[in-house]
């Protein structure tokens, strides 16, 4: 171990300290969506995670602090809208806390009723299966129902506090 490794092993592990260090793992961009049979709801997302093959599972992780999660939950169909690197201002409507975050936004149902978003990458309807408590923020776990490729093009990423795209080969 060096010194510099052994200096920083002491430091405690706080929130800035953390959000400095998991800056450095790239991240994929979504926009998960709901609709309550009413209104419209959604949040921008970085947590999205494959969990299981068999069964068909993902997971996400909104923060406590989220207006619109409750709301989501409720709905219980949700939609995950893989973002493509043209779509950072969408991104950006979407990670905002409050307003109408759909406005000027022309989405439609998708399968299961949720909003697909334009222009996106691809898409993941799921049922919500279950939440657990996790600090500051959810888990939750959505059963996978239905999912397509809608663009071949690159993906929006978030890496070290920044926005921007991965060509698959350019190394």
């Amino acid at each position: 171990m060096s010194v510099d490794s052994a200096a920083a092993a002491a430091l405690p592990v706080d929130g800035d300290r953390l959000r400095h260090v998991l800056g450095h793992f790239c991240t994929g961009v979504t926009v998960i969506t709901a609709f309550d049979g009413t209104d419209a709801h959604g949040f921008a997302c970085q947590s999205v995670t494959s969990l299981s093959l068999d069964p068909p599972l993902v997971s996400f992780c909104p923060a406590k602090t989220s207006s619109s999660w409750p709301k989501m939950r409720d709905a219980g169909r949700l939609l995950i809208n893989v973002l493509a690197h043209d779509q950072l201002e969408l991104c950006r409507g979407f990670a905002v806390s409050g307003g109408d975050k759909f406005a000027g936004v022309d989405w439609t149902p998708g399968g299961n009723g949720a909003p697909a978003l334009p222009g996106t990458l691809a898409a993941i309807e799921i049922d919500l299966e279950l939440e657990h408590d996790a600090g500051d923020h959810t888990i939750v776990i959505g059963r996978v129902t239905d999912l397509d490729v809608h663009r071949d093009t690159d993906p929006l990423l978030f890496y070290r506090g920044g926005f921007g795209s991965f060509r698959p080969g350019d190394r």
